[in-house]
């Protein structure tokens, strides 16, 4: 017999009906907290907003942080950045892959932990996923056959104007 204690099971309706600070993911009943809050992850978070923001016009994309995306009926996670092409219609919550979501590594986040959050995007459809390290200084380019660092050091989306060079990215940290 087990004496560690199950997660109390808590309705979609009751979630979403929820406020938690920070926001929190809901996976199959469960309310998952999110690792962030560091001045690394914060500082990353910003930047690759405000890049995506100030160059949202020539990309054809909006730019959502720690937003809500429904990734399937029972499952709902808040990626740091969400990417979607501009003039994508939706209320409140995205349900609707989009075009990117970027996760910024925590010191807590563990492999397997945000091996899951990726699959989740990708099995909605989310045609790109990226991991980013702030201790390691590098980025990864996920895929359901992995976590790839991108040759070139560029981040980027083939087929559009889309580049985040990951030297220039890490420099804001040193920056700091």
């Amino acid at each position: 017999m087990s004496a560690i204690p199950q997660p109390v099971k808590v309705p979609v309706a009751e979630y979403l009906a929820s406020s938690y600070r920070p926001d929190c993911d809901y996976v199959d009943g469960v309310i998952e907290e999110r690792n962030l809050g560091e001045k690394e992850h914060s500082i990353l978070q910003g930047a690759f907003y405000f890049l995506f923001h100030s160059n949202r016009k020539q990309w054809q994309t909006e730019v959502y942080p720690e937003l809500r995306v429904q990734v399937s009926a029972t499952r709902f996670r808040i990626p740091d950045i969400t990417v979607t092409r501009s003039g994508l219609k939706w209320e409140r919550i995205l349900r609707e892959a989009p075009l990117l979501c970027i996760e910024i590594l925590s010191p807590e986040d563990t492999m397997a932990r945000i091996r899951q959050r990726v699959d989740d995007y990708l099995a909605m459809g989310t045609e790109h996923v990226w991991v980013v390290d702030p201790e390691l200084r590098k980025g990864y380019v996920c895929s359901s056959r992995g976590f790839e660092e991108p040759e070139n050091g560029v981040l980027a989306i083939p087929g559009s104007e889309i580049q985040v060079v990951l030297s220039e990215l890490f420099a804001e940290l040193d920056r700091a």
